[in-house]
């Protein structure tokens, strides 16, 4: 196998075979081709794209590069949500202890925050004691007596993808189709699942900006995954506003147990949860339809039962016994608290979600290089939305800041984040459509 003329047939617009395409990831997997090479492949694919075959063959050889595991002894279907990214979207969090308490098995491999999107496995660690990362005996055992899990890529899972996607980040080819696919998919089929579903977001807070290169990323992903033998369906989310009205780690895990309680459910981030829960029940056939399924999640959420389990999962995962009750107590609190006031009086008409989720970053609360450390507890929270009156010096947001300089930067960059208009605005429904069988 010479590398650089699998890369020539790509970057002239041919179609590669099953055995090249393997035989590229296998020899990147092993470190025997560069970086440089790597990088070739990707801008070739960026540019000229794959057909359905070439991404199924890339990703069924990125799954082959690490562990697969087997849930076969599991007495349920194993089924996974996965988020495309998005401003205050702790959906994971959620969704998972609902939908083991409705009888599924969730294990869930998680992502850390990209770019100005928030990631789950952040918001997990900022839970003192938390192993977001346990070996597979701990993951396996958390799965099997509680239900759900919610950790990160181990070393083991799809190690291809790793290097892969390392190299794609800073060659400018993390938005293509085919690429974005087989790094999605290859981690959830070595995750062994009977279903997946998918959370694509669009908007201006979202990676795919445009409604029609989400539905073709949503429409792509199912097909590959369809031929690679995997269920999954997609369902289409606006992420036009910050999902939740809390964006950071810390605090969306407080917004996530308020939610779990019933102390607070924001309406949106329900409106989205219940779909995606719907669809994993219809999806794992623990529902007839989605009406039913819906019931089924409401029903979870009421009784406490989900409550409790994201409760067991956190103990079951080194966090406190007692975090349910007591999550204030042991969530980081940042010193400094700063009010976000509306410049003007009027209907809140639009948020430039983007600049709300850099915003978060520059506080702390994401990376600007890899290496760099998270500030679990700065963040933003009471983030108004889009069709909420505000009257001049009214609180828009509430920034929770390490200094006063940090705080000053981020109200700014909110205050002009936000429109208003004289009249009230026409809201977007959070869900937008579904894709799949």
């Amino acid at each position: 196998m010479l590398p650089q003329e699998i890369i020539r047939r790509k970057r002239d617009g041919h179609t590669l075979d099953a055995a090249d395409i393997t035989a590229f990831i296998n020899a990147m997997s092993s470190g025997s081709i560069t970086e440089g090479q790597v990088a070739a492949f990707a801008m070739a694919i960026f540019f000229n794209g794959m057909k359905r075959d070439e991404s199924v063959a890339l990703t069924l050889a990125m799954r082959d590069s690490g562990d697969i595991l087997d849930w076969s002894d599991l007495p349920g279907p194993a089924v996974d949500k996965h988020s495309t990214g998005g401003v205050g979207d702790n959906v994971s969090l959620i969704l998972a202890p609902i939908v083991a308490a409705c009888g599924a098995y969730v294990p869930m491999i998680s992502g850390r925050g990209l770019g100005h999107t928030g990631g789950t496995l952040d918001k997990m660690d900022a839970i003192p004691g938390y192993r977001s990362q346990p070996d597979n005996a701990l993951f396996r055992k958390v799965v099997h007596e509680v239900g759900c899990a919610i950790i990160g890529q181990t070393a083991n899972l799809a190690p291809a993808d790793k290097r892969f996607y390392s190299i794609r980040d800073v060659t400018a080819t993390v938005e293509s189709i085919p690429l974005i696919t087989a790094s999605i998919l290859s981690k959830k089929l070595s995750a062994g699942l009977n279903a997946l579903v998918l959370d694509v977001k669009s908007g201006n807070g979202a990676f795919m900006t445009r409604n029609r290169d989400a539905v073709s990323l949503a429409e792509n992903i199912v097909a590959v995954a369809a031929g690679a033998g995997l269920t999954t369906t997609a369902v289409l989310t606006d992420m036009n506003e910050p999902l939740a009205l809390a964006a950071g780690n810390a605090v969306e895990v407080r917004n996530a147990v308020d939610f779990l309680t019933g102390d607070r459910r924001d309406t949106r981030l329900e409106t989205v949860t219940l779909a995606l829960a719907a669809e994993m029940l219809v999806s794992a056939k623990l529902a007839p339809n989605h009406r039913a399924a819906t019931d089924k999640a409401r029903e979870a959420l009421g009784s406490g039962k989900a409550a409790e389990i994201f409760g067991r999962m956190v103990a079951g995962l080194g966090g406190p016994t007692d975090f349910i009750t007591r999550s204030r107590h042991h969530l980081a609190v940042a010193p400094i608290t700063h009010e976000v006031k509306a410049p003007q009086a009027g209907y809140v008409a639009a948020v430039d979600t983007r600049a709300v989720g850099v915003a978060v970053v520059t506080l702390g609360g994401g990376r600007i290089r890899p290496q760099d450390p998270i500030d679990h507890a700065v963040g933003i929270t009471a983030l108004q939305p889009i069709g909420a009156r505000m009257e001049e010096g009214e609180p828009i947001a509430l920034v929770h800041a390490r200094t006063d300089a940090d705080a000053a930067a981020a109200a700014k960059a909110i205050q002009a984040a936000y429109g208003f208009s004289e009249r009230k605005p026409r809201t977007i429904a959070p869900v937008l459509r579904r894709v799949g069988p």
